[in-house]
């Protein structure tokens, strides 16, 4: 039997949270659902942490994920929206926790890179790789770039499984080729 893992992604938000979630069955990856997280009706700041942490908790409970992948807050000019945005990121972080799962946290650009092969690439562009990396049909496409963005989050952390732990201890390609004959096909 293959080993099995869930990995939840979350694209934090102070007005729309993004989550995905991936089954990782081997080395194949399939989306398992995703959709977002809408905070819009919530006009008191404190509120909207406290839907954040049962509505993280109730994802948690529901998809019972081994790991979860979140996005690094992006450094913007506006301090405000920043520290809006890391306390709906600590929130989402909190709730994991309180579940053990252990919590990766991805740069976007390191996000887009690992989807796209582009760190500049838009979010329309992501789901759209996606959308053809996971074999998805239009119709199972959500209509938020959040949730996308999140199940993004989730892929790029599946990809990092799959590489070596770190390639520091490599001084060129060859270097890398001959440590690793068994991943070389001839």
């Amino acid at each position: 039997m293959k080993p099995e893992k869930i990995i939840l992604g979350i694209d934090p938000g102070t007005n729309i949270m993004g989550y995905g979630v991936l089954k990782v069955v081997g080395g194949k990856a399939e989306m398992v659902c995703m959709g977002v997280i809408d905070l819009t009706r919530f006009c008191d700041a404190y509120m909207k942490l406290g839907h954040i942490f049962e509505r993280v908790t109730g994802i948690i409970d529901a998809y019972l994920p081994d790991e979860m992948a979140i996005e690094a807050p992006f450094f913007g000019k506006n301090v405000q929206s920043m520290l809006k945005l890391g306390r709906a990121q600590g929130t989402a972080i909190a709730a994991a926790v309180h579940h053990s799962v252990p919590i990766h946290e991805y740069a976007p650009m390191k996000i887009k890179m690992a989807i796209t092969g582009n760190g500049g690439a838009s979010k329309e562009q992501v789901a759209g790789m996606l959308q053809r990396l996971l074999k998805l049909d239009k119709a199972d496409m959500d209509k938020h770039l959040d949730a996308t963005d999140a199940l993004g989050a989730a892929y790029c952390h599946f990809m990092q499984m799959n590489r070596p732990e770190s390639t520091a201890h490599f001084k060129s390609w060859k270097d890398f080729v001959n440590k690793n004959q068994d991943r070389v096909k001839k």
